[in-house]
């Protein structure tokens, strides 16, 4: 039978984990640092704007935003819509709300007194004002921290106190890494970017419940086991179908990346990005902080029943001998 992982693999994952715990602190600060200083590149969805869908003759994008630009319109983002022989673009542009209600008229004006455009259609109108797209971004990221929370008193009512903080945290590592790398890239963040996030949340936190589940079982099989080598043992198990899991997932991202479109490409971005850096997080982030929560918590109850105990003798010391009778 073909094995991907041997099953006397013994990788010693948690040996290193003050590396990796380490390497992802550092990962988290420069993003947040990155998330004030730069700030994301956030798509009209959040920012207000309009986006129209226009279907030419013959057309090129560079040609396109070249007369977009030319006639007035500031950064306008173009995007290619199926093949491109097809001659379909999507054109969004942010402003304030004024503006924003004559863009469809001024796109109009501006293709049709230039010869360059040749024949046109316009398919389709979308604007968004700023107001709404302040209560949008608003909306998005506190799905996010609800999402996380749910997801906490999950794993704490399934598991306990000592896996939950592991799993949330893991989560926040993904949510966090993933926006760097759009700051840093300065891809467009909209609804879609959004909604792929909240599904790489899922995607992670599953990955995150079999390892722990597996956890639990080798500690509950073999109690005698330190929390550490537990751990990797659980993790060696589990190691073949979280890397076919991941590998098969990233394969499908990568063919909407490729040949998906530009529509779908920084959706199908986020995912391959994501699946990397969840399933990096549920091996050696989620399951180093699970050590770590259970040696403070046998730490503790030690320290708790040592106080106990003395605190017993001192009391049989302190209790005097009772007097013979005469």
């Amino acid at each position: 039978m073909f094995q991907l992982i041997k099953a006397d693999t013994k990788i010693d994952f948690m040996g290193a984990r003050h590396l990796w715990v380490g390497l992802s602190i550092v990962a988290i600060v420069a993003s947040i640092a990155l998330f004030f200083v730069k700030g994301l590149n956030y798509g009209i969805d959040f920012t207000g704007g309009a986006e129209i869908r226009l279907k030419f003759a013959q057309m090129e994008i560079g040609k396109l935003r070249e007369v977009l630009t030319k006639g007035g319109l500031k950064e306008p983002h173009v995007l290619q819509v199926g093949e491109p022989t097809s001659g379909e673009f999507l054109v969004r542009v942010q402003g304030d709300a004024k503006s924003l209600n004559e863009t469809q008229s001024r796109v109009d004006a501006m293709l049709k007194g230039n010869p360059e455009a040749g024949s046109f259609e316009m398919t389709g109108v979308e604007v968004v004002g700023p107001a709404a797209g302040s209560t949008l971004r608003k909306s998005g990221f506190l799905s996010m921290f609800y999402a996380l929370l749910a997801i906490l008193i999950y794993v704490a009512i399934r598991f306990d106190g000592r896996y939950a903080p592991g799993a949330v945290v893991a989560l926040f590592h993904d949510t966090m890494i993933v926006v760097g790398i759009f700051i840093l890239t300065q891809k467009q963040f909209d609804l879609t970017i959004l909604a792929a996030l909240l599904a790489l949340i899922g995607y992670s936190n599953n990955d995150t419940i079999i390892v722990f589940d597996r956890v639990r079982e080798t500690v509950s099989l073999f109690p005698n086991l330190t929390i550490e080598k537990a751990v990797n043992q659980a993790i060696n198990e589990t190691l073949g179908r979280t890397i076919l899991t991941s590998l098969m997932t990233f394969i499908v991202a990568l063919a909407l990346f490729l040949f998906g479109g530009a529509v779908i490409e920084n959706f199908a971005f986020t995912f391959m990005i994501g699946i990397i850096v969840g399933t990096y997080s549920s091996i050696f982030i989620a399951s180093s902080l699970v050590v770590f929560f259970t040696n403070f918590s046998h730490k503790r109850e030690a320290k708790a029943r040592l106080s106990t105990s003395q605190s017993g003798s001192k009391n049989g010391a302190n209790r005097k001998p009772a007097k013979s009778g005469a």
